[in-house]
């Protein structure tokens, strides 16, 4: 059963959840190991993230679910602000809060991230230095990436159209006006930050109550900078990237390369999926076994810490 629980980033409440693990099948002298798990480009923890979470829970991980500052049940503003850098923050600041909780072995603890935080959670590993293992899905590891994969299937023109949203949402900042936002994801054509034919089913089959499909538009200006793959090198512990190999938002070639800058700690599961189809089904039944199996080996309680309790 999850918990309702909050903590603190940069002076601003985070809302979370905690998921124990139902069983002891993985606790140690140190306790039980956790995930600490976040959602992608504007996403919520009520959003497809609970089946993995309780699945984790089952097998005798707990789970820590959180929302980023200002999404979600989190307070923050402005509001839906697509920001790397808090998000980053807030995975540091949620990792302190899950090392702190009763029965967990602080140094027995993983990331889990999905879409932008199947990136964020390699610099976020890189710079705590204490993470047992990282699972990456669906991962948007490489902006750069990202803006020729739309220069290439959209044109120039969306580049720019966006480009122009997010310069109206910026003086909006600067002059101390409200937000101008684009919708996190809409139909082909369409003024987002991210379009697909089924963009219908996505919101029915995945968002939850706190969801909301729109993000301040400055985050477009943001996307080519957001380059994790460049930690991949600096990560010391096993990664699982799964990755979809017909993903039309994050580009699969890009989680490869980081795979391949991650050396002998990466492992791989492709999937023929595309970008949004690892919340529901058959397919995050599959994702989920594949993680399960992943954390278990890296998790278990014959794992001799890396580096002692702080």
């Amino acid at each position: 059963m999850k918990r309702d629980l909050t903590f603190t980033s940069h002076g601003v409440r985070c809302a979370a959840w905690h998921l124990p693990a139902t069983s002891d099948a993985l606790a140690g002298p140190g306790g039980r190991p956790c995930v600490v798990m976040a959602h992608g480009f504007g996403g919520t923890r009520d959003s497809g993230l609970l089946a993995y979470a309780e699945g984790f829970a089952e097998a005798g991980i707990d789970a820590f679910v959180f929302d980023y500052r200002g999404f979600g049940s989190s307070e923050g503003t402005p509001r839906q602000n697509v920001s790397v850098l808090r998000q980053r923050e807030d995975y540091h600041a949620a990792l302190a809060a899950a090392r702190r909780l009763p029965g967990v072995d602080p140094d027995r603890i993983a990331l889990w991230g999905t879409s932008y935080a199947g990136g964020h959670v390699l610099p976020v590993a890189a710079q705590d230095g204490r993470i047992a293992a990282v699972v990456s899905l669906t991962p948007a590891v490489d902006g750069l990436a990202t803006l020729g994969h739309v220069l290439r299937h959209a044109g120039v023109g969306r580049l720019l159209r966006l480009t122009g949203h997010g310069l109206r949402d910026a003086a909006r900042a600067v002059t101390g006006r409200a937000p101008h936002h684009l919708p996190v994801v809409a139909h082909p054509g369409a003024a987002a930050m991210m379009t697909t034919p089924l963009a219908d089913r996505i919101a029915v089959t995945m968002a939850g109550p706190t969801w909301r499909n729109e993000v301040c538009a400055r985050a477009a200006l943001a996307v080519g900078l957001n380059r994790p793959t460049t930690y991949a090198r600096r990560v010391d512990c096993p990664i699982l990237l799964q990755i979809g190999s017909d993903d039309h938002v994050a580009p699969p070639d890009a989680a490869r390369q980081a795979a391949r800058k991650a050396g002998s700690w990466a492992e791989i599961r492709e999937y023929p999926v595309d970008h949004f189809d690892v919340y529901d089904g058959e397919w995050q039944k599959r994702a989920l076994s594949d993680q399960l199996d992943f954390l278990t080996r890296c998790l278990g309680p014959s794992r001799s810490p890396r580096h002692s309790a702080s």
